[in-house]
C-alpha cells in the first residue's frame, strides 16, 4: 500500500487507466495522499502572456479545469488528491519535486497518440523512470 503518490499530469497523455491504478496502489487508506502535479513550460507561459494576456494564475484556473474529467474519477473512487502546478522543465521540475518530497511512488501515463517502436516511452517519463530513485509505474 503506498501512501504518498506523485502523478505527472500531462495533457498529451490519455490518463483513463490511472486512476483505478492509484486505487489498488492506495488500497483504499484513508490518509494517502494523490499529487496531481503539472508542469506549465516556460514558453508556454511566456505565450499565454504575450498573445492571450493570461498569467500563470488564470492559466493554471484553465488547466484545472481541463483536468475535470480526471479528477472527476478519483472523486468517484474517493481518492484524496492535490493538484500543484508549476513553470519550468518538465523532467526536471518533475524530478525536484521527487528530491523535495517523499513520494513513496510515481504514477505517469505513457498512453500517446502514436505507435513508435524505437520510442516506446515518452521523453519525459523515461528520462523520469531513469532517474528517479524512487519506484516509477508507467500505465499505458
Amino acid at each position: 500500500m503506498y501512501k504518498n503518490i506523485l502523478v505527472p499530469f500531462d495533457f498529451g497523455n490519455a490518463f483513463n487507466n490511472v486512476p483505478e491504478q492509484l486505487k489498488k496502489l492506495t488500497n483504499g487508506a484513508e490518509d494517502a495522499k494523490i499529487t496531481i502535479f503539472n508542469v506549465i513550460s516556460e514558453t508556454d507561459l511566456a505565450n499565454y502572456v504575450r498573445y492571450q494576456n493570461k498569467h500563470f494564475e488564470e492559466v493554471t484556473k484553465e488547466k484545472e479545469e481541463d483536468m475535470q474529467p480526471f479528477v472527476k474519477k478519483l472523486e468517484e473512487l474517493n481518492l484524496p488528491y492535490e493538484i500543484v502546478f508549476t513553470v519550468g522543465s518538465p523532467t526536471t521540475e518533475i524530478l525536484t519535486d521527487l528530491e523535495s518530497n517523499k513520494y513513496d511512488i510515481v504514477v505517469m501515463s505513457n498512453k500517446r497518440s502514436r505507435v513508435e517502436l524505437k520510442h516506446v516511452l515518452g521523453h519525459v517519463t523515461h528520462k523520469v523512470a531513469k532517474r528517479s530513485n524512487t519506484p516509477v509505474l508507467i500505465v499505458k
